[in-house]
């Protein structure tokens, strides 16, 4: 059958669940930078359920989601099945504001509009 680079194989993996992330390493353990990064700006908004895959461990995975995304770099972040980009598009969206909103249309309460709610108390 298909390998796990397959883009049926890869299809199934990114559907699996509302927030993807192909990384280096795991989310406690990342090694790469850019991985670390993606790591950090989910828990910035509280999201800490989420699939993580480490292309380290796999490199048909590791070709198979570069060619499905048509990205030439790891990490890679999908939301509800859509990729979304790398490490510096996670930052803009994170930055704009627009990772906020993302989130709440696949149902996830960022946790820094919880954050801002404290800030306008003091």
């Amino acid at each position: 059958g298909p390998g796990s680079g397959s883009r049926e194989a890869v299809e199934r993996l990114v559907r699996a669940h509302p927030v993807v992330v192909f990384m280096k390493g795991s989310p406690a353990q990342p090694l790469c930078g850019f991985s670390n990064a993606v790591v950090q700006i989910l828990r910035l908004h509280g999201v800490e359920d989420y699939r993580a895959h480490d292309v380290l461990q796999d490199p048909d995975l590791r070709q198979g989601i570069k060619n499905y995304s048509n990205w030439p770099t790891i990490p890679q972040v999908y939301l509800n099945g859509e990729f979304v980009g790398g490490c510096d598009i996670l930052l803009q969206m994170h930055q704009n504001g627009d990772l906020v909103e993302e989130l709440k249309k696949l149902g996830i309460r960022s946790a820094l509009l919880d954050a801002e709610k404290d800030q306008d108390k003091k």
